[in-house]
């Protein structure tokens, strides 16, 4: 089997017991990436000088029988939404074409201090804005399981770069669902973590209150070690949790008997496409077989909670991206401007693409001193009922369960010029990120040759337990999710 065939932590063993060379890894990556990333375009910049370079020095570390990391020499796609030092960071933005970080986000640094080698920065929507990665200023990512449909969205890049082998795993962030959906649609995993458990620290925000940094990854073990690595407190981010991680890969045994599962009845029922949910009850079916007690559960306040992130998420966007404007860094527009307004006016126009202008305008409407009370407030309400609802379903539920994505991959443009149809792509992760829950999407099963993702929620701080039921389930199914790219 290729080197790029093999999953993260094998990679892991074969470069630690020096079986592999660091360097062979990374250049079976690279000729990969250059094999099938004209297709797929997941990555907005690649790093090949700099990851042979990491590969050389870890080698040179392992002959000599010195330390290298616990993870040295595996490679990593991270988003482009994480700040790299001394590489660019975009965000796929025209905003930030040319901004070049001096400073590593946490995640970034914990992974680079394990050893990981940085392969290229993934391709994603504008400022994480999206569920399809067709929002790029550098253009769409395709899926490799059907390059005519989207990969999903917002770390799509990250998604098809797993997928298709140009990465053993990556780093995403979730706003809404922008690991967990497009992990479904490309036949992965991807785990949004506790709100708090991962450092924002470095990560360019959209919407503070919901965004996480997580994993994806070709499979559950190789997720729990990736949550493992950048999990943790880190004093830089003030909502860090003080609290010292699990062991997630030790945790992985696979019997979930004697848990109990409630299948959230508004975000399994209606309008989810019926051959998802065909896969979605043959995933309940397996971990039925597996010994957990699966009931349904009705959580009345998940009917607004589309309405509510739409209020929530572009008001926090509006505050976020008004430091883009053209005057501390970052575009500024030529024009000859008559006065500064207009060059504010002019850059800002010019510099975000329609989706982020888009969001910016609702949620400055939605924020201004006539309409503050009657939108946002009245969302943040909703916000709390649905953290209630929650509450009450772990008196009884040891997770929860849903599809990960009302539908499979869906083709490229059928959705880009609907933008309410687009944002029910997100109908079922969007819960989790308001309640700030952990979650993670695994694959089920297929519809039509396209993957379909599982959802498995849990309480605060339980991921330990959601990648345990992920991995019985992963185990019980035994899917071949190898694309045909």
């Amino acid at each position: 089997m290729e080197l790029t065939e093999k999953d993260a932590l094998t990679l892991s063993k074969l470069i630690s017991k020096r079986e592999v060379s660091s360097k062979e890894v990374v250049d079976a990556y690279l000729n990969r990436i250059e094999k099938v990333e004209p297709v797929i375009h997941a990555f907005i910049n690649l790093s090949a000088e700099l990851a042979r370079k990491q590969a050389l020095e870890i080698d040179e570390k392992l002959s000599r029988g010195e330390e290298a990391g616990r993870y040295a020499g595996v490679p990593i796609a991270i988003k482009d939404v994480l700040s790299t030092k001394s590489f660019h960071t975009t965000c796929a933005s025209r905003m930030l074409e040319n901004f070049i970080p001096i400073y590593d986000a946490t995640a970034v640094r914990k992974v680079f201090n394990a050893g990981c080698v940085m392969i290229g920065k993934a391709n994603m929507d504008e400022f994480a804005m999206g569920s399809s990665t067709e929002n790029s200023y550098f253009g769409v990512t395709r899926n490799p399981w059907d390059t005519n449909r989207v990969p999903g969205g917002s770390s799509g890049g990250s998604a098809a770069a797993v997928a298709a082998r140009e990465a053993p795993w990556a780093l995403g962030s979730d706003t809404g669902g922008s690991i967990r959906q497009p992990a479904a649609l490309c036949g992965i995993v991807g785990l949004k973590p506790t709100y708090g458990l991962v450092s924002r620290y470095g990560l360019v925000a959209f919407a503070s209150s919901l965004d996480q940094v997580g994993p994806m990854t070709l499979n559950v073990k190789d997720c729990a070690a990736l949550l493992g690595l950048i999990a943790g407190h880190d004093p830089l981010d003030s909502t860090s949790i003080p609290r010292t991680p699990d062991e997630y890969l030790s945790g992985l045994t696979g019997d979930v008997r004697g848990l109990k599962a409630g299948v959230v009845k508004e975000i399994s029922g209606e309008g989810i496409d019926p051959d998802v949910l065909s896969c979605f009850y043959k995933g309940i079916g397996a971990l039925e077989e597996c010994g957990v007690h699966v009931e349904e559960v009705t959580l009345p306040s998940f009917e607004y909670a589309l309405s509510a992130y739409y209020i929530i998420a572009p008001a926090e966007a509006s505050s976020n991206l008004a430091r883009f404007d053209g005057i501390r860094y970052g575009f500024r527009t030529e024009c000859d401007c008559a006065d500064i307004w207009e060059m504010y006016d002019r850059t800002r126009s010019e510099g975000f693409g329609g989706e982020v202008k888009r969001r910016i305008m609702l949620g400055t409407y939605a924020l201004s001193a006539g309409y503050y009370e009657a939108y946002y407030a009245q969302a943040q309400k909703i916000r709390t009922l649905i953290i209630r609802d929650y509450n009450r379903a772990w008196d009884k539920f040891d997770v929860l369960l849903s599809p990960t994505s009302p539908t499979t991959a869906f083709k490229i443009g059928e959705k880009i010029d609907d933008p309410l149809t687009m944002y029910l792509s997100d109908i079922c992760t969007i819960p989790v990120n308001l309640a700030g829950i952990p979650a993670i999407s695994v694959p089920c099963g297929f519809s039509k040759g396209l993957p379909v993702g599982f959802q498995i929620m849990g309480p605060p701080l339980e991921e330990a337990r959601i990648l345990n039921v992920a991995y019985a389930l992963e185990q019980s199914l035994n899917l071949d999710m190898r694309p045909p790219v």
